[in-house]
C-alpha cells in the first residue's frame, strides 16, 4: 500500500516503533522510513501502561515534525495510540481494522478503550461489511468499506518446457500456523478422505508457534508422511501455480490475502466461511466453494468432491482469477483517494460508504503522507 501512494505523487513516512523492527517487505524508495526508538511490548500489565505513554507521546512528537495532512493507523493498538496522540492537533486521522471485533483478542485495556476513542476518528475502514457492520453495533463510528487489492508478480513469459502427464496432486494451505487458522481442523479433514486419494498430498505453507503441535497431530492422525510442512516461504507463488487446489481452513480472517492470491494464480479454492472475509471474497459455485466454519465433516466433503472430479476443479478455476479485476489496485485506491478527499477541509469529493469500488471517483490532488506505529502508513 505504500509504494502505490508513494506511486502516486504522495509523500510517504513510515514510523516504526523500535530501531531494530523493520517491515517484512522491500520500501519504495520514495518512502520515508522513521524509527520512533521505542521498545516491544512487554507482558507486564504497569510496563504496558508505561510503554503505551511513551509510544503515544513518541508518535505525538513524530506528527508534530512532519506536519501531516492526513493520517492513517492499521489496528486497535495503532489505532488508539494515533487517537491519544493526535488530541488536539488538526490533521484527520483515518483509523483502520483488519478483523472481525467479535472474533479477535486483544487485552481488557484496548477493549475499554476502543468504544471510547474510535468515536474521535474522522472515518473507521474496514475490510468488509459485515466488520464495519459489528464495529457500528458497538459504537458510534463514521466508516467505510475498502478491501485490500489483489496483484500478481510477473512471471516469465516464455513457454514452460513440455511435461509428462502428471500422476500426483497437491492440496495446498497458507497462513502462520496459529490456532486462528485452523490447521488442527484441516488436517482431521484431510485424514478423513486421504485413504480414498492416494495420488494427493496436503501442502502447508507458513511458520508458527503450533507447529510441532500440528505436525504430532499429521503422525496421529496416520497422514504424516502425507504431508509437507513447507515453512516460510517468501515467494509462494510458484508452489500456489503448480498445485491443483486450494484451502483455507481459518476461524477468523479479515480479508484473507492467501486465498486471494490463489483465487488470481488460477487455483480452485475451498474456503470455510468464516468471519469475515471468505464470504465476501468467493463467490460460491462459480470462483469457489464456501463450507459452514469449523466443520472438519463439511471440509471433507468438499475437499472430496473436488479431489474427485478434474471437470468441477477446471470450471473454479476459469473464473476464479477473475478477483484480479475485482480487487484491482486502481479501484481500491480510488477508494482511498476519495476518502482522503472527503475528510481534508474544503473537499469537493463526498465519501460514498459500502459502495462498490467503480461508483467512487479518485482524488487528484496529491496529498503528503506519514505513519503510525505498528509499521502501518499515516497520512499526511
Amino acid at each position: 500500500m505504500t509504494a502505490s501512494w508513494a506511486e502516486q505523487g504522495h509523500e510517504v513516512y513510515l514510523l516504526t516503533i523500535c530501531h531494530s523492527q523493520s517491515p517484512p517487505y522491500p520500501l519504495h524508495p520514495a518512502v520515508k522510513q522513521r524509527s520512533l526508538g521505542l521498545t516491544l511490548q512487554s507482558q507486564h500489565s504497569g510496563r504496558i501502561l508505561w510503554r503505551s505513554l511513551r509510544r503515544t507521546w513518541g508518535l505525538r512528537t513524530a506528527i508534530r515534525e512532519t506536519q501531516p495532512d492526513v493520517i492513517v493507523s492499521f489496528g486497535t493498538q495503532a489505532n488508539i495510540v494515533a487517537l491519544l496522540a493526535t488530541l488536539g492537533m488538526p490533521a484527520p486521522v483515518i483509523i483502520s481494522e483488519r478483523t472481525d471485533p467479535s472474533r479477535s483478542k486483544i487485552r481488557l485495556v484496548w477493549q475499554a478503550l476502543r468504544p471510547l476513542v474510535y468515536p474521535r476518528a474522522n472515518a473507521l475502514v474496514c475490510l468488509t461489511s459485515s466488520t464495519l457492520a459489528r464495529f457500528r453495533s458497538q459504537m458510534p463510528v463514521r466508516g467505510c468499506v475498502i478491501p485490500n487489492f489483489v496483484t500478481l508478480p510477473s512471471f516469465p513469459t516464455e513457454p514452460a518446457p513440455p511435461q509428462r502427464k502428471r500422476t500426483s496432486r497437491t492440496l495446498i494451505a497458507m497462513g502462520r500456523l496459529v490456532p486462528e487458522k485452523g490447521f488442527d481442523t484441516l488436517l482431521i479433514a484431510f485424514s478423513r478422505i486421504a485413504a480414498w486419494h492416494p495420488n494427493w498430498s496436503l501442502s502447508i505453507v507458513g511458520d508458527g508457534p503450533l507447529r510441532d503441535e500440528l505436525e504430532a497431530s499429521a503422525l496421529t492422525l496416520g497422514i504424516a508422511h502425507r504431508v509437507h510442512f513447507a515453512g516460510k516461504i517468501c515467494d509462494p507463488f510458484p508452489l500456489l501455480r503448480q498445485a491443483d487446489l486450494f484451502v483455507l481452513s481459518s476461524r477468523l480472517e479479515g480479508f484473507p490475502n492467501a486465498l486471494c492470491e490463489a483465487m488470481a494464480c488460477g487455483l480452485p479454492v475451498v474456503s470455510f466461511d468464516c468471519p469475515s472475509g471468505p464470504g465476501h471474497i468467493i463467490r460460491h459455485g462459480l470462483d469457489g466453494i464456501l463450507v459452514n466454519p469449523e466443520t472438519s465433516d463439511a471440509l471433507a466433503s468438499a475437499l472430496n468432491r473436488l479431489m474427485s472430479h478434474d471437470e468441477e476443479r477446471a470450471k473454479l478455476a476459469a473464473r476464479a482469477p477473475d478477483v484480479l479485476r475485482r480487487f484491482n489496485t486502481e479501484r481500491v485506491l480510488s477508494l482511498w483517494e476519495a476518502l482522503f478527499a472527503e475528510v481534508l477541509p474544503g473537499a469537493e469529493v463526498r465519501l460514498q460508504t459500502e459502495t462498490p469500488a467503480t461508483s467512487i471517483p479518485a482524488a487528484s490532488e496529491g496529498r503528503e503522507i506519514v505513519a503510525s506505529p505498528s509499521n502501518s502508513p499515516i497520512f499526511r
